[in-house]
């Protein structure tokens, strides 16, 4: 009986034939080229279709220390160099400053709207998809590096430079307004403040001089009273004496009736029986005192009459005279009159000068702020030479290479797949001559 030797299996190698594959890639090349033409020329026609984007920015820096110096020097409203820039870049990154800006400048509206869309819609895109705001580093901190960026991507048909530099101007300007607002306010708030210092100051005045004129009235009334008793106690004094002397002169008058003393004499002529004057009288003087009935009654009665008939004592003390005086001089103070009748009070308010001097400052101080340089601007937008998107020789390069890659891949696919059927038909084939020889061997078995 005939055997049929077996051929061995082929066994698969795992091992990744490089040289194959570069002969499989270089007999379809035409296949490569043809995918890589297509992805080219697929791109080509996108990057010429598409509308395209450009570019535009603007460069903010601080402005020098003397362009901030009018302001500052109002003493009402501070800003620095720096700080002005970061107002300005805060109104760049505003949304209500980007809306207030896009809804007044018609074309960047029509450029930015959509077929069907709301005006809103139409910002939304703008504020988000064209405007970038660029800070510098914040770890760096030096003047040179300090600076505010924006940057614009806009549609063919718009004039970026315009609409950017217009926002810049359009930020700036918004800052000017704000700040001659808060100057206008903080002066207004100062004049108020002044003014009711002013108006305390004429309030303190006038209380203190109503305080003075009360003090001084209460002085006077306080010396006419004292000076009133005086004068009372004074003329009851007065009458006591007057009333003491006539008491006197009735028990002298008394004694000089009973003596027989008509005349003045002395007591060494008390005896005689009548003296009789012929010319000077000479009057013995010791170092006694003389009573005083030795006067006689004559001049005694005289001086009774006199005593009784007296209807004021005022003349006998001068003192009266004196107190007297001092009441006609307190009936009327003229440091009292002199207060009260002063015209122009402002000027004998303390410390209203000043205040007046504030006021004066405070309400000449201007407010225009239209000359007011907060940034320098470093660099104008100005109109770019080329889109930045579509980049159309990039964009079709990639597509070249895209659609390379895409080539290769399908064409190793073919090739994995044309020698995967071909293992597949060898091992079959392989396969045969077993089955032959299993069904010739299986009746001798049998048997």
């Amino acid at each position: 009986m005939t055997s049929i030797s077996p051929t061995p299996p082929v066994v698969p190698r795992d091992e990744i034939d490089v040289l194959a594959i570069l002969q499989s890639l270089w007999r379809q090349k035409v296949l490569i080229t043809a995918v890589a033409s297509l992805f080219a020329g697929i791109a080509a026609i996108y990057a010429f279709s598409v509308t395209p984007e450009y570019e535009v920015s603007t460069i903010l820096r601080p402005v020098a220390l003397n362009d901030l110096d009018e302001l500052n020097r109002s003493k009402v409203y501070s800003l620095s160099p720096s700080k002005a820039l970061i107002r300005v870049g805060a109104a760049l990154d505003s949304y209500e400053t980007r809306l207030g800006y896009f809804r007044s400048n018609a074309e960047l509206q029509t450029v930015f709207s959509r077929p069907g869309g709301e005006p809103e819609q139409a910002f939304e895109v703008f504020n988000r998809s064209a405007l970038k705001l660029v800070q510098p580093d914040p770890k760096k901190t030096d003047l040179l590096t300090s600076f505010i960026g924006l940057e614009m991507r806009y549609p063919k048909g718009l004039n970026g430079k315009e609409a950017l530099n217009g926002l810049v101007q359009y930020a700036i300007e918004g800052e000017r307004r704000q700040i001659a607002e808060d100057l206008q306010v903080i002066i207004g708030n100062r004049i108020k403040e002044v003014d009711a210092q002013l108006v305390a100051a004429r309030v303190k005045y006038d209380s203190a001089k109503e305080g003075q004129i009360a003090g001084l009235l209460e002085s006077d009334h306080l010396k006419r009273a004292q000076l009133s008793d005086e004068l009372k106690a004074l003329r009851v004094q007065l009458k006591l004496r007057r009333e003491d002397r006539i008491a006197q002169l009735n028990e002298a008058i008394s004694i000089a009736k009973s003596l027989g003393l008509k005349k003045p004499t002395t007591p060494s002529a008390m005896g005689r029986s009548e003296v009789e004057a012929t010319g000077n009288v000479i009057t013995e003087v010791n170092n006694q005192q003389v009573p005083l009935y030795f006067l006689g009654t004559d001049a005694l009665e005289a001086e009774q009459q006199a005593l009784r008939k007296r209807t004021s004592d005022d003349f006998v003390d001068p003192r009266i005279a004196q107190i007297r005086r001092e009441l006609l001089l307190l009936s009327n103070n003229r440091q009292v009159q002199a207060l009260q009748q002063r015209q122009n009070e402002e000027l004998f308010v303390k410390g209203i000068e000043s205040l007046k001097a504030e006021r004066t400052r405070l309400v000449n101080i201007s407010t225009d702020m239209s000359g007011l340089r907060l940034v320098s601007i470093d660099r104008l937008a100005v109109e770019p030479l080329s889109p930045v998107k579509p980049n159309k020789s990039l964009l079709v390069v990639l597509a070249l290479i895209l659609g390379g890659g895409v080539g290769c891949i399908i064409v190793l696919l073919r090739s994995a797949f044309k020698k995967r059927r071909r293992e597949l038909a060898h091992v079959s084939i392989n396969s045969l001559p077993k089955k032959i020889e299993a069904e010739v061997t299986s009746p001798l078995v049998m048997r």
